[in-house]
């Protein structure tokens, strides 16, 4: 009897130890695998990483720079079931968004790309016909967005782009995606590499030049 004891005694807390952390990681946060190559070289294909999610943490806030997972389904018409999208928010609600050869600029002020080499910079606007854009409008027009084609973006809407320009498949070809399709904020673990947790975790807090 004494024998059990003492083994349950190293038992108990290790089950509710997991109990809790299973519940704290239901509810506050969850992981998920990048898939594809639209986020390189900040994050790579099948790389895991922690998604907090914004419904549930209201301190994690959705800034200019904050990368993103959103449901696909019902924004990118080429998402034709649920689908998990990882990009980078460029422009928040009332924000205009203007790109002229590679040089991204917000509200009329120029973004820092230093997480994008110049060719991916250059490639926000030289691949698939995509072209320069002064306005939202414009870029809607010229892509044939089936959403709202308008000057600023809508309230509870995000105009988001991958890191990966030449490749990502992102707003400049379907428009906006819907606050409520956000499942989270992304975060690279502290155990990842130096560079990508900048990049990913805190760029935001130098998002203009």
């Amino acid at each position: 009897m004494k024998a059990f004891r003492e083994i349950m005694s190293w038992v108990i807390p290790i089950l509710v130890g997991l109990l809790i952390a299973f519940g704290v990681r239901s509810v506050w946060f969850t992981m998920v695998k990048v898939d594809g190559s639209s986020m390189d070289p900040n994050l790579t294909n099948s790389e895991r990483v922690f998604v907090f999610r914004t419904d549930k943490i209201k301190t994690e806030t959705i800034h200019r720079g904050s990368v993103v997972v959103f449901d696909a389904y019902g924004e990118d018409p080429a998402a034709t079931e649920s689908k998990d999208y990882v990009k980078r928010v460029i422009g928040l609600p009332g924000d205009t968004v203007s790109a002229v050869d590679g040089v991204l600029k917000v509200n009329g002020k120029v973004v820092d790309q230093d997480y994008i080499s110049e060719s991916e910079q250059a490639a926000t606007n030289n691949v698939n016909q995509v072209g320069n854009w002064s306005s939202l409008k414009q870029l809607g027009d010229r892509q044939g967005w089936t959403g709202k084609k308008t000057v600023k973006v809508p309230a509870g809407k995000y105009f988001v782009l991958g890191d990966h320009r030449t490749v990502s498949n992102d707003s400049r070809y379907w428009g906006f995606v819907d606050n409520d399709k956000v499942l989270g904020v992304v975060k690279v673990p502290f155990w990842g590499n130096d560079t990508k947790k900048q990049n990913i975790n805190t760029a935001w807090k130098s998002y203009f030049e």
